[in-house]
């Protein structure tokens, strides 16, 4: 199950990114755009034809990391010898919201490697540009403290503190 989860996870991961990027507005360096776009092609193409992308947002992607959770949870579910549809619907919800949680935790750490080690390498605009959406109404609230920017750890714990609400709720629904 560890294989399967890891494989999921980096699936659902490049689906989500697709998702982020499309929604920000952000152009990937060709790199990165080349490695999601193929990674998820092969599910995202299929999707568009009954889920067009509709308010900016390429829903094909959302969905698609939704699937992906949902498969490998009725996987883990199936192998443990317990099939709830119920539970298999609620849990793959909220693994894709965990994961998305994560990914901005991911990113957020991304930026402020960049920001100690070399905040004009390459990648850094394109990190800071899906950062922002999170970033701009923080930054709004939490004054910088002299030359420091103490907004990305406000940050990093509100998502932590996310990420605990989704298994709290999760956990009382089930």
């Amino acid at each position: 199950m560890l294989v399967v989860d890891a494989i999921a996870a980096v699936l659902a991961g490049a689906l989500l990114l697709r998702f982020w990027m499309q929604a920000v507005h952000v152009r990937p360096p060709l790199e990165i755009g080349q490695f999601v776009y193929q990674l998820t092609d092969w599910l995202v193409r299929p999707l568009r034809r009954f889920l067009p992308g509709a308010g900016g947002y390429d829903w094909a992607s959302l969905i698609g990391a939704f699937l992906v959770a949902l498969l490998a949870t009725a996987l883990e579910m199936w192998s443990g010898g317990v099939f709830l549809p119920k539970a298999v619907l609620l849990l793959a919800l909220s693994r894709v919201c965990v994961w998305a949680l994560y990914g901005l935790i991911g990113l957020l750490l991304i930026e402020v490697i960049f920001s100690w080690v070399n905040p004009h390498a390459p990648l850094a605009p394109f990190v800071r540009a899906l950062n922002e959406p999170l970033m701009r109404p923080l930054r709004r609230v939490v004054p910088p403290f002299g030359a420091i920017d103490l907004t990305p750890l406000v940050a990093l714990i509100l998502l932590r503190i996310a990420i605990q609400l989704v298994n709290v709720i999760v956990a009382s629904l089930l």
